[in-house]
């Protein structure tokens, strides 16, 4: 007879389909129960669980609203046909030249290029008219862009112009007409709503293009797709001799990718609208690169948001983890009863880790809500009203969900460790309630110690044989010479892991050494070491975040010092530089002559003149001889005065960085400047004596290398010598397989004014009347204007906009504002200011749950007769504890690898040009500060009725 409280065994095949076995249903019973106890105990532990979720809700914030802010700027291939084509089918552009090979991206009709082996040599014309290739009748709209220059009412302005019928219907989408009626003759114009608020005129009114001499009537106004709402821009009939560079539309023609292909080989790009809709499979032989702008683009913003997760998942994990850890202590009691009652270890540690999931779920919702929300703001704010900056408000779905993934990922991990502690606590001693000291273990501060030891070597065992691999003939592909530089950053990373690692040891070892300052200082230490699952993630945090700011803050201070070093000063720091060169746009443009280079030299001033400069000079120089374009037409008369170095600064060929000419010319260092404008051209202040002597013959030099014994040397030859290279160059020493110095025709001494303004164009000047006497023949080729105040932005545009009027089809001016360097705080400051939040919030997480998890403590030092400053310096020493060994071992870290790429440079990046002092203050006077503030404000009142017994 079978007993009734026994279920009698199943037969094999007896289980229906959809059951489940005793083990499977028991197992899912035990999840249901963790995840019920997981709910409960986030619901009891509101604060943390609060702070556990906005932890992981800000990076996923920030990770959402990157994401589609970044994705709204990828086009579709629908938006991009809309804006680039309206609704017509394709455009041409005649672009390369028949027969060569061309070749053209399928979708980007700007990567172009010909045949590896078609050897372009050709001198070939481009093709006139692509219609000529297409079927007889068919229908092409031809527009074409370049800029006018347009009357204002106070001066005259340069637009963007396009020539055509812009307002076709079949262009909607691309252009739209806003208001108004379209042109019906030749001399009416469409223009955009900016253009006539730049112009001040209204639909109707005339506007007046001062080239051409054209009067045009407003018609209407026009929008294009790929122009912000702030540019003004004229759109105009058809004209044939507008110029500029033509486009022509194809409203019916329907291309496919070979009849592109065959257009390609007449040298024409084409955009189609088929193509841009289904990209054609090519093969990379066939298209150079195989390039792929929006798999480009989508590949940048993935491994963007991988390397910025990477990063923001280490620190959530360690300041979460540091939460979780306080939290699972104050679950212990708990957790002990349903352990008492059956529950094993992995129910213990399923009901922590499913609590780091539900905050995950819901820190990482949150988080994407705020996310859409600042991405919603920033599209809005930023905006510039074009079709083309922001092609609509792209959300894209699979990378979001990839991010919630990645934030439940990242709750659980936090959960991991202490969920790992929560499960290997003795039952027992949790429900007597039992706090014992955690001890570190023997095998992490041996593991720690090897990581540090190895990070260290790596990095500079990477940054010597870097240094070694660059003096041999070992390949460029060689791993010898790609793996290294990996190193180099690896290193330091593995050394953050060894501090991690060995962090208990560390706290424990640093409280022994804390004991003999006082009670404060050893309780606190005391504390951080007791209770390491919470002390050693939170400055592991913090080392994080500045280990990542001092290697950006010294790699980059040593490359702007490097580039400093090597910045050529168009003119002094403050002022502007016109140069004029030859309009001819050949490969090898003729200079200007004496009479273009004077006109030049005249726009040159009133230039200076509309910036409103307060001083202007003008610098000439001699003309260079290899202009000719054969010995035999230089004259025989004709002599080149030179400045010469004394032998001792000629370049030695073998060794590099020996001279830096920056710029200048030292084979050509004689400049030609009036006396009443010297000082306006080097930025310098001279003496009363010295532009006297000036006057009378002495030559400034702004590189003492050129002076020996108070003289310069000046000498000439004839202009066939230097053509020749028969003269001194003043940069190279002279080797077997260059020609004989010719003998130079006079030579003489000049006294020499040393000033110190180097790294400048004027190397050494003489006055005009100086020039004459020594025979130099020099025109300008440089006007130098100095202002009192710094010129605003308005008076910049202003001035390049007049640039263009000015040039004429033989010369060009050009002017520029030199500023000098880029000034380090332009990236130091935000790093900093980065930094320093992070840092603090890190801070302020550990101290408030050190404060949250000291409270029965601050109970037991009251009712023995501590006293509230007593645990106001607990506190000090706390923030101190925490915060410094972050800064001081992400300082450490962080410093290693601009060491190793100084190492590697070869004496181009230089450790003398890293901020010590500033980056001594982030390890040093940050700790301080949130030292400080945990000291200023006042711990709570302790509750006396929960301390607990000093055993």
């Amino acid at each position: 007879m079978t007993s009734t409280l026994e279920d009698p065994a199943p037969e094999v095949g007896s289980f229906r389909r959809g059951a489940v076995s005793p083990a499977k249903g028991a197992l899912r019973m035990r999840w249901r129960v963790a995840a019920r106890l997981a709910r409960r105990q986030v619901r009891r532990t509101a604060l943390s669980s609060i702070l556990i979720a906005v932890l992981v809700m800000l990076p996923i914030a920030a990770m959402t609203g990157y994401a589609i802010v970044a994705m709204s700027m990828v086009p579709s291939a629908q938006e991009r046909a809309t804006a680039e084509l309206g609704r017509m089918e394709a455009w041409l552009a005649v672009t390369g030249v028949p027969g060569e090979g061309f070749w053209q991206a399928p979708t980007e009709p700007q990567w172009y290029g010909y045949a590896t082996d078609a050897g372009f040599t050709s001198d070939a014309p481009p093709l006139g008219d692509p219609l000529s290739l297409l079927p007889a009748g068919t229908e092409a709209l031809r527009l074409a862009e370049r800029t006018v220059r347009v009357e204002t009412p106070a001066g005259v302005t340069t637009m963007r112009a396009t020539s055509g019928e812009s307002w076709d219907p079949r262009f909607a989408g691309k252009f739209d007409v806003r208001d108004g009626r379209v042109p019906a003759a030749r001399d009416e114009v469409m223009v955009t709503p900016a253009a006539l608020d730049r112009l001040g005129i209204r639909i109707g009114d005339e506007v007046r293009l001062s080239a051409d001499d054209r009067t045009l009537t407003v018609t209407g106004t026009l929008d294009a797709a790929e122009l912000g709402d702030d540019v003004p821009a004229l759109f105009l009939a058809e004209s044939a001799d507008f110029g500029g560079e033509a486009r022509w539309y194809l409203p019916e023609l329907v291309l496919d990718w070979p009849d592109v292909q065959t257009l390609n080989d007449d040298g024409v790009v084409a955009l189609s609208r088929t193509v841009l809709l289904d990209p054609p499979v090519i093969d990379p032989t066939e298209v150079q690169g195989s390039y792929d702008a929006y798999a480009g683009q989508i590949w940048s913003i993935v491994m963007l948001l991988a390397t910025a997760g990477l990063f923001a998942a280490y620190v959530v994990v360690m300041l979460a983890g540091a939460a979780f850890a306080v939290a699972g202590r104050r679950q212990q009691r708990s957790l002990a009863v349903a352990a008492s009652v059956g529950a094993t270890a992995g129910d213990l540690r399923r009901t922590v880790l499913l609590q780091g999931t539900l905050l995950g779920l819901v820190g990482g919702i949150a988080g994407l809500v705020l996310g859409v929300g600042a991405a919603i703001l920033t599209v809005t704010l930023t905006s510039d009203g074009s079709a083309t900056q922001y092609w609509g408000f792209h959300v894209p779905w699979p990378l979001l969900a990839a991010i919630l993934v990645f934030s439940v990922l990242v709750g659980t991990a936090s959960a991991a460790a202490p969920a790992h502690t929560v499960a290997r606590s003795d039952t027992l001693a949790a429900l007597r309630g039992a706090r014992r000291p955690q001890r570190p273990t023997a095998s992490r501060p041996v593991w720690g110690s090897v990581l540090l030891v190895l990070g260290i070597a790596l990095t500079l065992g990477s940054s010597f044989t870097i240094l070694a691999v660059d003096a041999t003939d070992i390949p460029w592909d060689s791993p010898l010479r790609t793996i290294p530089p990996f190193g180099v950053v690896a290193g330091p990373i593995i050394v953050q892991v060894g501090i991690l690692l060995s962090g208990r040891w560390l706290l424990w070892t640093t409280s022994r050494m804390m004991s003999p300052l006082g009670l404060a200082a050893r309780l606190a230490s005391r504390d951080a070491a007791a209770n390491s699952s919470r002390t050693v993630p939170a400055f592991a945090a913090i080392a994080a975040t500045v280990f990542l700011a001092v290697f950006a803050v010294g790699q980059g201070a040593m490359q702007s010092s490097a580039s400093a070093r090597d910045w050529f000063y168009q003119a002094p720091i403050g002022s502007m530089a016109v140069t004029f060169y030859s309009g001819d746009t050949g490969q090898a443009p003729d200079p200007l002559d004496g009479t273009e280079a004077r006109a030049a030299a005249d726009a040159g001033l009133e230039l200076a003149e509309t910036a409103g400069a307060s001083a202007t000079a003008v610098v000439a120089q001699q003309l260079e001889p290899w202009w000719y374009p054969n010995v035999e037409e230089i004259g025989g008369g004709e002599n080149r005065v030179i400045a010469v170095l004394p032998e001792r600064h000629l370049l030695d060929p073998t060794v590099s960085q020996s001279f830096t000419g920056n710029g200048q010319s030292p084979s050509n260092p004689l400049s030609v400047i009036a006396p009443d404008e010297l000082e306006t051209a080097l930025g310098v202040r001279l003496s009363p004596a010295q532009l006297d002597a000036y006057r009378d013959g002495a030559a400034v030099a702004a590189d003492p290398r050129y002076v020996t014994s108070g003289t310069i040397r000046v000498s000439a030859w004839s202009a066939r010598d230097v053509y020749e290279g028969r003269t001194p160059d003043n940069v190279w020493m002279r080797t077997e397989n260059t020609p004989d110095l010719a003998d130079p025709v006079w030579e003489r001494r000049l006294e020499a004014i040393t000033v110190d303004a180097p790294l400048q164009p004027t190397l050494i000047a003489v006055s005009p009347d100086t020039a004459e006497d020594l025979g130099i023949s020099a025109q300008p080729t440089m006007v130098i204007a100095s202002f009192d105040d710094p010129v605003p932005t308005d008076t910049r545009d202003r001035v390049q906009a007049q640039s263009e009027l000015l040039s004429t089809p033989e010369w060009i001016v050009a002017p520029s504002f030199e500023e000098g360097p880029p000034s380090d705080a332009v990236w130091i400051a935000p790093i900093l200011i980065a930094v320093t939040t992070l840092v603090l919030g890190a801070s302020s997480v550990a101290l408030s749950l050190a404060r949250v998890e000291r409270r029965p403590d601050d109970a037991t030092l009251s009712a023995v007769g501590g006293t509230r400053g007593l645990r106001r310096r607990i506190g000090f020493w706390q923030g101190l504890l925490i915060a410094g060994f972050g800064t001081v071992a992400g300082t450490a870290a962080g410093i290693l690898p601009p060491v190793g790429f100084a190492i590697q440079s070869r004496g181009t990046l230089q450790l003398d040009d890293v901020p010590w002092l500033l980056l001594g203050l982030l390890a040093v006077a940050l700790p301080l500060g949130i030292a400080a503030a945990s000291w200023l404000v006042p711990p709570r009142r302790p509750d006396l009725t929960r301390r607990t017994v000093i055993a």
